[in-house]
């Protein structure tokens, strides 16, 4: 039976968003010019969030898109049927500065597949990245610019993220299989 362990609570993880929000304001001094897409599934409800709490900062509605990775992912062929979800962003990210949310940051492929497919929109002035958790094990020369929580893991271990948006409560647990 696996262990579970519990990385960040409710309290944990929202005062993690609210650090990821104000970073991204102090680095980000055009307002008008950012704009956010989460990458699908994990980075959906997080780029939400975080574009709530960005309007309370900034005064102002922040545009959030929906990006799916899949058909750009480079092991492809690895997999039998890719579960494809909706791709909608509904602005121009050319001459945009777009903060890329997922939920944890592995190997960088996944963020990897998310640049070649934002290239399909246009051509953003440049590209941040903000994950939730930054797990190590980089195979890819890909850093995070806004980071809720670095955990250093082992290949046997997985990262979990319940949120309230898809039935579960707001924590990220820590698995070792």
């Amino acid at each position: 039976m696996p262990e579970v362990s519990v990385l960040l609570n409710e309290s944990n993880l929202q005062r993690a968003l609210t650090r990821i929000a104000h970073e991204i304001a102090e680095r980000n001094d055009v307002s008008s010019e950012t704009v956010l897409i989460g990458v699908q599934r994990g980075g959906v409800d997080l780029a939400r969030r975080l574009a709530s709490q960005l309007e309370r900062i900034w005064m102002h509605p922040v545009p959030v898109g929906v990006l799916d990775v899949n058909m750009h992912r480079d092991d492809l062929g690895a997999h039998a049927a890719p579960s494809i979800q909706p791709t909608v962003i509904p602005f121009d990210v050319s001459g945009k500065t777009v903060i890329l949310v997922d939920d944890v940051l592995y190997s960088g492929r996944t963020t990897r597949a998310a640049l070649d497919a934002l290239n399909d929109f246009g051509r953003p002035k440049r590209i941040q990245l903000a994950v939730l958790v930054d797990r190590g094990h980089r195979e890819l020369p890909i850093k995070a610019d806004f980071v809720g929580k670095n955990v250093p893991t082992s290949s046997n271990e997985r990262i979990n993220v319940s949120l309230r948006e898809n039935g579960g409560e707001d924590q990220v647990l820590l698995e070792r299989i």
